[in-house]
């Protein structure tokens, strides 16, 4: 059979590869760079970004490990050049994977023009048509940024430009106070920038567990980046110096630049999705069923173009299950234990329900927690910010958990198979853990859920 992936993203690319293994005849076309947000303008190169920053405290916190490091300085063209030659190693990776695979890379535009058929434009303007027995969407999404901002690429910035600027502004207003927001916040301000978050809810990382979100507050403050929560943004100036915001009640906040990171739309437009009558929903979603399958038996959608979470382990995991079932396999996409992880330090990761969401939908539900400031791997490592969370139903299933501390964003993946396969917290409590670890915070938050973690007393104080 003949399978046509249009977008090169984590979507994208998984669904080619598997349905190459499957034994289809692949063809992916890509309108930009392999890799798609993700790799080139998101995730990897924001990690890249983040790891200068964490090696750069590591210099400076030198001394409390006995070690004479001096202060330290980022060089930022050479940080900025990391960071892109990660993402063109990666790029090539995926490159020679797709080529073993035998997969067909075409670049281009494609836009549907029927139930089986493709119209390909490539960049230098000549148009093709390309059949196929299946097509998989994953054209993506792009920063959401509404007139209000005055969006100019250059004093007012998407996140996209924040990960390409050759140089550290003096000051720096970051305009949402969700994932993107605080996690380019913590690297504006390590390496220099005085950097203000503003965020419309009522605390930073708003879908996040409350505990979560105030452990980065206190971190925040630690490390001087002001952040105004419950205030929004009311319109947006161009200065001679920079920028002025003014927010909502008249404060005025002034900076260097201004960056936008309220979210993200799907990239639905221009895939002439109405020749086959596929109407996007009100927010630009394409309706899909467990299968990743539309309205039309031949064509699939999955990444942030479905309106499932825009993460980049989803859309991979969404693209699997499409290029199975289009193969003639059978495969769903389970939504109940999808990690959520946010890459400051200290790392924020969560899957599941959080405690408010536990109370919102009237489930009785148990928590157990337990600090890292009392392990002894934390205490020798000098990373004793943090902790493990688990939440139970009255059974002891547990239905959600989170990891605040080093190393949080891997420590999660027990807590959520927990939640995927159903697991009590008793039988994670049965498990030995290794010693020292950080890892053993998660035993005692399990066993904590019954009140039985011999480590965790009340102080006499």
């Amino acid at each position: 059979m003949d399978a046509l992936v249009l977008g090169g993203g984590p979507g994208g690319c998984e669904a080619a590869l598997v349905a190459a293994q499957r034994g289809a005849r692949v063809t992916l076309i890509e309108e930009r760079t392999l890799g798609g947000t993700c790799l080139n303008r998101g995730c990897i190169p924001a990690k890249s970004l983040l790891a200068s920053a964490e090696a750069l405290e590591w210099v400076r916190a030198a001394g409390t490990f006995g070690i004479t490091a001096g202060e330290g300085a980022a060089n930022v063209p050479a940080v900025y050049g990391r960071k892109d030659a990660v993402v063109s190693s990666l790029v090539k990776g995926m490159e020679f994977l797709l080529q073993a695979r035998k997969v067909r890379v075409v670049s281009g535009h494609g836009r549907v023009s029927g139930p089986d058929s493709v119209t390909l434009t490539a960049p230098g303007g000549s148009v093709e048509r390309l059949s196929f027995d299946a097509l998989i969407l994953a054209a993506g999404s792009v920063p959401s940024i509404p007139p209000v901002f005055a969006y100019d690429g250059d004093r007012v910035l998407s996140s996209d430009d924040a990960l390409s600027l050759g140089s550290i502004p003096a000051s720096i207003v970051l305009i949402g106070g969700g994932v993107i927001g605080c996690e380019l916040a913590q690297f504006f301000a390590r390496l220099g920038s005085r950097v203000r978050v503003v965020e419309m809810l009522g605390r930073l990382l708003p879908q996040e567990d409350a505990d979560c979100a105030r452990q980065l507050e206190r971190q925040f403050k630690k490390e001087k980046i002001a952040f105004s929560c419950g205030a929004s943004v009311e319109g947006v100036e161009k200065t001679d110096s920079g920028v002025k915001i003014t927010l909502s009640g008249g404060a005025v906040v002034e900076a260097e630049k201004a960056l936008v990171a309220i979210g993200r739309k799907p990239a639905t437009g221009g895939l002439g999705l109405e020749s086959v009558g596929l109407a996007p929903d009100s927010r630009g979603f394409v309706p899909v069923n467990a299968f990743m399958q539309t309205a039309v038996p031949s064509i699939y959608a999955v990444g942030d173009i479905v309106s499932s979470p825009q993460l980049a382990h989803v859309a991979s995991r969404e693209g699997a299950v499409a290029a199975i079932h289009a193969t003639g396999g059978h495969g769903e996409i389970s939504y109940r234990a999808i990690p959520r992880c946010v890459y400051t330090s200290p790392e924020i990761a969560s899957v599941g329900l959080t405690e408010e969401d536990a109370k919102k939908r009237g489930i009785p539900f148990k928590t157990g927690k337990f600090n890292f400031a009392a392990l002894g791997r934390a205490k020798a490592a000098g990373k004793t910010e943090g902790f493990v969370k688990i939440i139970t139903d009255e059974a002891g299933v547990v239905v959600g958990g989170a990891v605040v501390g080093a190393h949080g964003t891997e420590l999660l993946q027990p807590i959520t198979m927990a939640v995927q396969l159903g697991l009590t917290s008793g039988q994670i409590a049965q498990c030995v853990f290794p010693h020292p670890t950080f890892g053993e915070a998660l035993l005692q938050a399990a066993l904590d859920v019954g009140g039985e973690s011999p480590y965790k007393v009340q102080s006499p104080l």
